[in-house]
C-alpha cells in the first residue's frame, strides 16, 4: 500500500516523544502523502511549529481560529479532508478525553468530527500505560475502531524501563500503510473465525490460582490481522491488560470451563478458528469456597483432567479451517506433528521456549507451520508478522 495522494492528518499531543513527529512527518511526506499537522498548545513546548510547518510545507493548526484576523481553523472541514488521523504522541490525557468526548481543542474536535480512520500512538510512561484506567480508555477505543499502534517496550525518559515508548516512525508508516490497505483489500470478507488467546485461570479457593505465563500478545495479533482482511472475528481471550483490537468482538473468559463453552458455541457458525489460548490441561477437582488457611502439613489439590477444546472442536470439522499452538520445550516437531493428528488441525504453529526471543511476555515469536505436507520455517519476526504469515496461510487454504 502506497500513501501516495492520501490526506493524513497527523495529531501532536504533549510528549516529550513529540520530536519523533518529525521524522514521522518527514517519512509520511517521503511517501506521498499530504500531511497537515494539529498541534495541542501543550505539544508547542516539546516541539516547534515552524519545524512542523518546515515538514509538512503547510501552515501548522493550533487554536480554534487566528486572533490576529479571525480566520477559523474548520475541524468539519478537516475531518472531511482526511483520509486517516494518526495522533502520534497519543498520551494518557488524549486517550482519556477521546473516550469520553471532550473537545477542548483543535485536535479533539477534528477527532470527533473525523470520518476518516482513525490511529493512535500511545506514549508515556510504563506505570501510566498499564493502569487499568489508561487500558481500559484503549479497549474503548479500539471497540469503536481506532487502531491502536502498540508502544514499544524500552528505556522511557523517566530513566524507568518498560512498555511505553512510542513506535517508532518506520514502525508507524508502516501500520499507516497496513491500516489503510486493510480498509481497501478485505481478503477474507465473508468470512467468519473465532481465535483464544491468553491463559486461563483455574481456581483453588476464593484467593488462589493455577495459570501460566500467556499474555495473550500472539493471539490478538491473530484476531487484529484476520479482522483487517475482512473477517467477522471473535477473540475468546483469558485474561489481559490488552486493548481489543480494532474492528474485533472480544469475548472474556476466565475458566478452560468458560473457554470451552465459549469455543463450541463460536463454533456453531465459524469457517474457522485458530487455538492460540494457553489452555489449563488441568483444574483443581475441588475448589475450596473459603480461603485455605495455612498450617504445619503439606497441601495436596487433586487435579482432574479439562476438556480438550480442540478435540471437541477437531471431531466436527467439516472442512472448516481449524489451526492450533504447540510451545514445547522438548522434542518439538514430533510433539507438534501428534497434536496435528489428534486434534485434526489443518495446520500447527510451532515454537520453542528454547528459542531465545519466542514464547511469553515478549513482543517477538520464532515459529515453524507444519502441515501434512510438511513444514515451513520463519525466522524471528514480531508477533504482527507472524500472524500476517499464520493468516496468509489461512487464505490459501480458502482458495
Amino acid at each position: 500500500m502506497q500513501l501516495k495522494g492520501k490526506h493524513i492528518i497527523l495529531g501532536i499531543t504533549g510528549s516529550i516523544a513529540a520530536y519523533k513527529a518529525a521524522m514521522l512527518c518527514r517519512l509520511l511526506v517521503k511517501e506521498g502523502a499530504e500531511v497537515r499537522v494539529i498541534m495541542t498548545p501543550l505539544a508547542k513546548q516539546f516541539i516547534t511549529p515552524l519545524t512542523m510547518a518546515t515538514l509538512s510545507k503547510h501552515p501548522i493548526l493550533v487554536e480554534f481560529f487566528n486572533p490576529e484576523n479571525g480566520e477559523w481553523n474548520s475541524h468539519v472541514s478537516l475531518g472531511e479532508w482526511a483520509d486517516m488521523l494518526l495522533i502520534a504522541p497519543a498520551t494518557a490525557n488524549t486517550l482519556a478525553k477521546m473516550t469520553t468526548g471532550i473537545a477542548d481543542n483543535l485536535l479533539l474536535t477534528t477527532y470527533l468530527s473525523a470520518r476518516s480512520v482513525v490511529a493512535v500512538a500511545p506514549a508515556m510512561d510504563l506505570d501510566m500505560y498499564a493502569h487499568i484506567t489508561t487500558q481500559q480508555n484503549l479497549r474503548t477505543l479500539a471497540e469503536r475502531g481506532v487502531a491502536i499502534i502498540e508502544p514499544e517496550a524500552g528505556e522511557l525518559a523517566s530513566g524507568l524501563v518498560g512498555k511505553g515508548r512510542m513506535a517508532e516512525p518506520e514502525e508507524i508508516v508502516e501500520q499507516v500503510k497496513t491500516i489503510l490497505a486493510g480498509n481497501q483489500t478485505k481478503s477474507l470478507t465473508g468470512k467468519r473465525y473465532f481465535v483464544t488467546a491468553g491463559a486461563t485461570i483455574e481456581p483453588i479457593d476464593p484467593v488462589r490460582y493455577i495459570t501460566n505465563h500467556s499474555t495473550g500478545k500472539m493471539g490478538y495479533a491473530i484476531a487484529e490481522e484476520l479482522a483487517k482482511r475482512g473477517a467477522e472475528v471473535k477473540l475468546i481471550s483469558g485474561r489481559t491488560i490488552l486493548p481489543t483490537p480494532t474492528g474485533v468482538e472480544r469475548i472474556d473468559v476466565l475458566s478452560a470451563a468458560d473457554m470451552y463453552n465459549a469455543a463450541v458455541e463460536a463454533w456453531r457458525e465459524a469457517d474457522g478458528a485458530v487455538m492460540c489460548a494457553a489452555v489449563a490441561d488441568y483444574t483443581p477437582a475441588v475448589v475450596a469456597d473459603k480461603k485455605l488457611k495455612k498450617s504445619d502439613d503439606d497441601l495436596r489439590i487433586e487435579l482432574v483432567r479439562t476438556k480438550d477444546i480442540a478435540h471437541e472442536l477437531g471431531k466436527c470439522k467439516e472442512g472448516r479451517t481449524l489451526v492450533g499452538f504447540a510451545l514445547e520445550t522438548d522434542n518439538e516437531e514430533a510433539n507438534a506433528e501428534g497434536k496435528l493428528e489428534r486434534k485434526n488441525f489443518d495446520f500447527v504453529v510451532l515454537n520453542s521456549l528454547r528459542d531465545k526471543g519466542a514464547g511469553f511476555g515478549g513482543d517477538t515469536n520464532k515459529v515453524t507451520l507444519i502441515d501434512r505436507n510438511g513444514r515451513e520455517e520463519h525466522p524471528l519476526m514480531s508477533k504482527r508478522e507472524v500472524a500476517a504469515v499464520i493468516v496468509d496461510k489461512i487464505e490459501k487454504l480458502n482458495k
